[in-house]
This record gives C-alpha cells, sequence and structure tokens, in this order.
C-alpha cells in the first residue's frame, strides 16, 4: 500500500518527469505595502512571476462524497460563481478577511506569499483533491500597455481582467510555467486580476506572469525539445523569432538534435534558418544547468565522456545549502540503485573465480529460506525471483533511519509470501539484491564493503567511492534534500545498513566514469560474465525469445536502446538523492549524472539530463525518432472499453474518458492525456511512453503493457470496485491510529469522507466497499475494521499483494 520502493525503476518511468513546476527566479515583487489589499503590484516587469496574491479556498467541487468518474459535477462547479454574495466572479473586490458563505461554511480570503514561483495551494486546510481556489491580484501602471500574460495551473484555470473573462482552460496537467499564453490590453491605474483554478486529484498549484519576449524563444526552443507542435504554433502565433535562441539553440537545432524531422520541416517552413550555426555541446550544458540550478538549489553534477576522454564535467547548486557549499566534481553522493551493478559484478567475480555459480539456489547460502530451492542467484539478478521488495513493506520508511544488521533485515521479509513464482515475471525487488550482498559477504569471507574495496575500487583508482557508514565522516559528503511545493527541505536520512547490496554506495562522477571506463574496457569481468550481465531476462510472461529480446532487465544493468543506438544503464533513487549511469557501448559514450534532491526540484531529473546530454553529443549518429502521431480515424467511442485501473505495482494506472479525449493518471503524479496510434495503442505527449491495451477472446481488456525508455512493464487491469452507500456517522468509530509493527496507520474522518495516513507517507482517502471494508483507488489495497463483541473496533486487517497485517488499534 502506501509504501514507496525506493527503485531506479519508478524513477524511470516517471511519466512526472516532463511535467514540471516552474523554476526558480529570485526577483523580488514590488508591493503596495499602504494599500488595504496588500496583493498590489506597481510597475510590474516583464519575466517576474507573481508569488503574492489573496486566496479564496479550497471549495470542495462536491458537496457530498468525492466522485472521481463525475466528470459533468466537475464542470458544472468550474462554471459556478462561487463569489455571487460579494458581486460575483466579474465584480469582485476582495480585500483580506472578507468572508463568503460558501455551501453552508465560511471562507475567508488570505493573503499567500510564496517562496517560488509557483504559488502551492496544497497547505491550506481543507479538501485537496477536486477543490477549487480563487487567487486575486492587482496590477496598477502608469500607462495603459498591451501583455502577454503566461500561465501553468494544475489543473483547470479561468482568468478574469477588469471583470472581463479573458482567457478559460478545462484542462487536466501538471504546473508548468507559460503553458498559456493569453493577450491582454493592460489599463492605465489600478488592473484586477483574478484566477480560478480547480484542482481534480495530487499537486495543486499555479504560476503566472507577465512574459518577455525572451521568454517565448524559452518556450519556442523548450517546446521543439520535447517535440510539442501544438505548443510551438502557440508560441510562433504570440510573436516568438523562430530564429531565437535558448540556451544557446534555435528551436531548429533542437528539433534536429530531437531526430524530429517532421517538426524541423515546420519550422523551416516558418522562416527558422537553417544554416544557424550549431553551439557547442558544452556550451548548451552548462547554459541549461546554470539556468536551471539558479539561486539556492540543491547540487547536481555531471559528467559526460567519449573514448576515455572528458567532454564535459561540472557541478551545479549546493551539495550544502545551510553551510553554503557549492557542488562540485568532487562531491560524494549517494548513488542508491547504481549499486546493484556492483553487487552484480562481485557476484560475477566470485563465480569466476569458482565460489558460486549464478545457477546456485538460494537454499545452499540460507538454508531455511522459504521456497529457496525455487530461487537461483540468477533469479536474484534480475528481479524474477517473486521475493517481496522489503521497500514496499508498510513500515520500510519508519525503519529506514535506524541501523540494522544483514541477518535481520533478511529475517523481516524472509517470511512474507512471494509476489509470483520464481521465474515467472520482472518485478523490481530491494530485496534480491539485499540477499545478493549478503551472499558475497558470506561466500567471501569478507564484508561486502571489503570485498567490493580489495576486488573493484583500489584496483580502479577509486578513491571516493565505498559503502556508506552514518558513523564514518565523509568528506565532500552531500547532503539530501526534497522538494516540495516549491521549498528545499532535508530529506529522510537512510541508513545504509538498510540498503545494503541494493543501494549503499556513494561515489563521484569521476568514479563512476572510472568504473564504466574499466567495466567496457574489459578491466572488470570476462567477456563471457559481461555477456551475462548485458543480456535481457526472458520469462514465462513474456512473448518474445531470448534471441529477439534487445532491451530489458540483465543483471545489474538495464539494456535499452535510444533512436537506434545500444545502451547500457542503470538509475538509483532514495530520499534526497537520485543518479543515473549510462553507456552508448558501441560509441564509447559515459554519461553520468549525480544530484542530492528526491524529490527534485524542476528539470534536475539525472535519468533525463543523462538523455538529454547524450543527444547533443550523439544525435548525428542515432536514428531519426519516430515520433508518434494521432490516428485521427480512431473512434473515441472504444476508449469506454479502456477506462479503468491498473495496477503497476506500487501504484496504480487509471484511465478516464472526458468527451472524446482518454487521460491516464499514475497515483501521485498529475493526469495526462493520452493519444491514439489505433484503437489499442495510446502514447503521451510530455514524455516518451507509450501503453497497449491487450483484449482477450472475448473482447475485454484485460492488462496494459506500458513502454519506455526500453523498459516495459505489464499491468493487469483491475476489477471495477464500487463505493457503496454508507452513513458516514459509521466513520467515527474507525478513527485513531492502528499498529501496523513498526509503523503507524492515522484514520481520519474529514466531512463524509475517511483518510489513511501510514508514518512518513501522504494522507489518502479510503472509499468505502460495504460498511466495513474500505480500499484505496491509487494503490490496489484494501482495509477492513474488525469489532469485537461490544462493538468497539479492535483492530484493522490490512491486505495487499497477496498478504495481510493484523494492526491493532491502539488509540
Amino acid at each position: 500500500m502506501l509504501s514507496q520502493q525506493a527503485s531506479c525503476w519508478h524513477q524511470r518511468l516517471g511519466l512526472l518527469a516532463a511535467a514540471c513546476i516552474a523554476s526558480a527566479v529570485n526577483a523580488p515583487l514590488i508591493l503596495a505595502q499602504t494599500s488595504p489589499n496588500p496583493a498590489v503590484y506597481r510597475g510590474l516587469d516583464a519575466d517576474q512571476f507573481m508569488k503574492t496574491w489573496l486566496v479564496l479556498g479550497p471549495l470542495p467541487v462536491f458537496e457530498s462524497d468525492a466522485r472521481p468518474q463525475d466528470l459533468e459535477a466537475q464542470k458544472k462547479a468550474f462554471a459556478t460563481d462561487f463569489l455571487t454574495q460579494h458581486a460575483g466572479e466579474a465584480g469582485i473586490r476582495p480585500r483580506a478577511g472578507l468572508a463568503h458563505t460558501i455551501t453552508g461554511k465560511e471562507h475567508q480570503w488570505q493573503l499567500v506569499e510564496s517562496k517560488s514561483d509557483v504559488v502551492n495551494l496544497m497547505p491550506h486546510e481543507g479538501p485537496k483533491d477536486f477543490a477549487i481556489a480563487y487567487a486575486w491580484a492587482e496590477i496598477e501602471l502608469p500607462e495603459s500597455r498591451p501583455a502577454l500574460l503566461g500561465l501553468g495551473s494544475d489543473d483547470a484555470v479561468k482568468v478574469w481582467l477588469n471583470g472581463k473573462l479573458v482567457h478559460e482552460n478545462w484542462t487536466a496537467r501538471g504546473v508548468v510555467k507559460d503553458d498559456d499564453l493569453v493577450r491582454v490590453d493592460l489599463e492605465k491605474g489600478t488592473n484586477r486580476l483574478l484566477l480560478k483554478i480547480q484542482n481534480q486529484q495530487g499537486p495543486w498549484g499555479f504560476v503566472c506572469r507577465l512574459v518577455r519576449p525572451g521568454a517565448l524563444a524559452e518556450k519556442l526552443v523548450t517546446a521543439a525539445m520535447r517535440s510539442d507542435l501544438d505548443a510551438i504554433k502557440l508560441a510562433l502565433a504570440n510573436g516568438a523569432d523562430a530564429n531565437a535562441r535558448h540556451n544557446g539553440l534555435t528551436a531548429l537545432q533542437a528539433a534536429r538534435i530531437q531526430g524530429d524531422q517532421e517538426l524541423a520541416d515546420f519550422l523551416i517552413a516558418n522562416g527558422a534558418d537553417t544554416n544557424a550555426p550549431m553551439p557547442a555541446p558544452e556550451a548548451v550544458i552548462d547554459a541549461r544547468l546554470r539556468e536551471t540550478a539558479l539561486g539556492e538549489s540543491s547540487g547536481v553534477v555531471a559528467l559526460a565522456a567519449r573514448e576515455g576522454k572528458i567532454l564535459f564535467e561540472k557541478g551545479y547548486g549546493y551539495a550544502s545549502l545551510e553551510l553554503g557549499v557549492p557542488a562540485t566534481p568532487q562531491t560524494r553522493f549517494r548513488i542508491g540503485s547504481i549499486t546493484k551493478q556492483f553487487t552484480a559484478a562481485a557476484i560475477l567475480r566470485l563465480q569466476e573465480q569458482g565460489k558460486l555459480s549464478v545457477t546456485d539456489k538460494l537454499a545452499k547460502f540460507i538454508p531455511d529460506y522459504p521456497r529457496g530451492e525455487e530461487v537461483t542467484l540468477h533469479h536474484l539478478l534480475t528481479h524474477t525471483s517473486g521475493i517481496h521488495s522489503y521497500t514496499s513493506k508498510p513500515n520500510f520508511l519508519e525503519t529506514a533511519p535506524l541501523a540494522v544488521k544483514p541477518e535481520d533485515l533478511i529475517q523481516s521479509f524472509k517470511d512474507d509470501p512471494y509476489d509470483f513464482s520464481p521465474g515467472e515475471k520482472y518485478l523490481y525487488n530491494n530485496s534480491g539484491f539485499f540477499l545478493l550482498g549478503y551472499i558475497v559477504a558470506k561466500v567471501s569471507g569478507q564484508s561486502y564493503a571489503a570485498f567490493l574495496r580489495q576486488e573493484f575500487f583500489e584496483p580502479l583508482g577509486m578513491t571516493n567511492t565505498g559503502v556508506h557508514e552514518a558513523s564514518a565522516i565523509l568528506k565532500h559528503e552531500a547532503t539530501g534534500y526534497s522538494c516540495s511545493g516549491g521549498e528545499l527541505r532535508k530529506a529522510l536520512n537512510w541508513d545504509m545498513s538498510r540498503a545494503g547490496g541494493a543501494g549503499a554506495l556513494y561515489s563521484t562522477v569521476e568514479d563512476l566514469f572510472r568504473w564504466n571506463e574499466a567495466v567496457f574496457g574489459g578491466k572488470v569481468l570476462s567477456d563471457a560474465s559481461l555477456k551475462a550481465a548485458f543480456t535481457p531476462v526472458v520469462t514465462k510472461e513474456d512473448t518474445e525469445s531470448a534471441g529477439q529480446k534487445e532491451t530489458g532487465y540483465g543483471y545489474g544493468w538495464a539494456v535499452g536502446k535510444t533512436r537506434g543506438l545500444r545502451t547500457i544503464e542503470h538509475g538509483g533513487g532514495l530520499h534526497g538523492f537520485l543518479s543515473y549511469l549510462l553507456r552508448f557501448p558501441e560509441q564509447k559514450f559515459t554519461v553520468v549524472v549525480l544530484a542530492n534532491a528526491s524529490d527534485p526540484p524542476p528539470n534536475l531529473v539525472p535519468s533525463s539530463l543523462a538523455q538529454e546530454i547524450a543527444r547533443l553529443y550523439l544525435w548525428r549518429e542515432m536514428k531519426p525518432r519516430a515520433v508518434p502521431r494521432v490516428a485521427t480515424s480512431v473512434n473515441p467511442a472504444t476508449y469506454d472499453a479502456l477506462v479503468g485501473r491498473y495496477d503497476y505495482g506500487n501504484a496504480i494506472l487509471t484511465v478516464t474518458k472526458d468527451g472524446n479525449r482518454l487521460f491516464a493518471q499514475l497515483a501521485g503524479q498529475p493526469k495526462f492525456e493520452i493519444f491514439p496510434k489505433s484503437e489499442t495503442e495510446f502514447f503521451w505527449k510530455v514524455v516518451e511512453a507509450e501503453v497497449t491495451f491487450v483484449k482477450n477472446e472475448k473482447g475485454d481488456v484485460t492488462k496494459a503493457i506500458h513502454r519506455q525508455g526500453g523498459q516495459t512493464i505489464t499491468a493487469a487491469k483491475l476489477a471495477d470496485v464500487a463505493i457503496a452507500k454508507v452513513d458516514p456517522a459509521l466513520y467515527d468509530a474507525y478513527v485513531g491510529k492502528y499498529n501496523y509493527g513498526g509503523a503507524v496507520a492515522t484514520v481520519t474522518k474529514e466531512g463524509n469522507r475517511l483518510f489513511v495516513q501510514l508514518t512518513g507517507q501522504p494522507k489518502m482517502e479510503v472509499f468505502p466497499k460495504s460498511e466495513t471494508e474500505f480500499f484505496w483507488q491509487v494503490v490496489n489495497a484494501k482495509v477492513t475494521f474488525v469489532k469485537d463483541e461490544t462493538g468497539k473496533v479492535v483492530k484493522a486487517i490490512h491486505e495487499q499483494a497477496g498478504r495481510k497485517i493484523d494492526a491493532p488499534k491502539i488509540e
């Protein structure tokens, strides 16, 4: 349920990667302190983000229980004027403290001053999902002038200027600056600006500014990098220069780097210069990262190299914000799941030494491990063992900061039911690699750390790499942060004994470059070992044969393709840290990106940055991008069969239909429209990802196959669960705290809705299946409240992924 698996798979999958909030700009606002309305801007400059507003809300969309599928009710709320008590949306002139009585509850306008460009609406009291907020500001100008208003919103937005509705966009999306461009005429004197932002589910906020011409260039080039033709047309229609540069690139150059010839032809037809000089990749990377890591930003360090020669190496932002220590190539970052390739290499080295075999059974090393005679080291190396990942257990985040002995951690998950039988399917799994790290120590007669140091780090000169120990003082160590609502906070600090062979290493970009050069130069493993490590696993679930499967997971490395070029790569992610190590073996090209924030600030996602850097150097050698185009012949009536929930393992993908459009939302991420290639094949525009819906012989959709970044995930379609009609008065008995064995689940009631929050995790709504059974819509889990003979609730039974947790009520 509710657990957040720290795996590189979910970092790689991240549909959210292309739906980031705006970048930080630290220009001060000019506020009129004497005005009764403190949200007044005098002489607002172009590109100045409006961070101070009067805000009213949240106002619930639904008067009773939330009905996520009821789009008509949501649109009705969007069309409803909630401000009629004080002159309505067109006539309102609010002040701080002005109260409205809406659906029987009083709401007051409050001053909100955002520290970031994005005004985060989540912290306010009340409902967060299916809610509305109004935001008001005044702009005072000495003269009238035309202007371009740049807006980004999560989700739908309306805009009134001086009482006139000037913009309306019913949409589902994340906050991206200047997503909407609105031509307005600002008057001399006071200009009254009112926004209405309606959230569906997940994050909630907006960003607003007056756009300068240079920002249009940024939008144009950024859209070209995403192959977003609609955004390019919008920028050009609003006066963008087809030959303007951003971070050194023109839009045409960006389209060529992306391999999108159709987009390039469109730009040429609209005046793009085909002979503009192409900037050096190093200059583009430097400009891109200087812009992104502006101000008090967490750190990111990037390195690119070819044929053993470093082409680019530089750090940006801060390794420690508190101490003002900048991030540099010498900064040591925790690298999370990149550790897995070191663990895999250690197993293969031991096999080369004749001390074990990848065909050995787990029972050989841990005799009492349940079903240990069915599991081989090969299964553990390829995430096909079916052993449940301990980082997915409900109490994991509660225990993550605490030191643990390997034997005790293994004992904590060894009796968990298997997710599936060994070899049946692939599911990213930290338990398997923790077990492998334990086996390395047991077979070698040394600690895991000592074996890696002796066999790899010292011979290769990797002096800045090792197993992280909480008690050790580590020079040049980065502090881990999390970016939430535009603010950076210190992240949960793991004791890395909890990660072991699955993710306990720290390193630098230079040491990981040395590692890649040694691995692909034959200095670490034999050719036979490397061939095995770089061969994608084939499971019983796969329909492809071993000879046909070119992408997937090998032994601690992921094998993929980028526009025709083979890649061997791995990412890492844990609280406070993200990492990516990417190799194009035939081109002898390496990219390393390390960062000390997870969740990361906008546009500082290492996996995306690594791919972006690779394209800047290798685009001429890559095949043209196969840009999917919308199949206009597909009848939207066929979408009805696709609507539903799909089990992605640690999250659910919810597919909904709105009119003639289809949307997909992975739990915890914004909702995005998906577009048809055929009746069963769909793609995202915000990120390079596709999904195929599979039907059985009866024509019923049974599963979805998601493909992204060379990886594939198969997600079974879940049966529809009806929300029962239950008297919300019954919820009072369920409110309280429940012991989940090291973690605590807090159950609360808000109005007629019930919520559950596990220690260290977000609060999530649960929905009634009956008077005592409730289920989550964001993950495939349910909870049953159990009463004793007196009718008192004494415990909750949590069911998820084939396992049950008895959770006694403790208060």
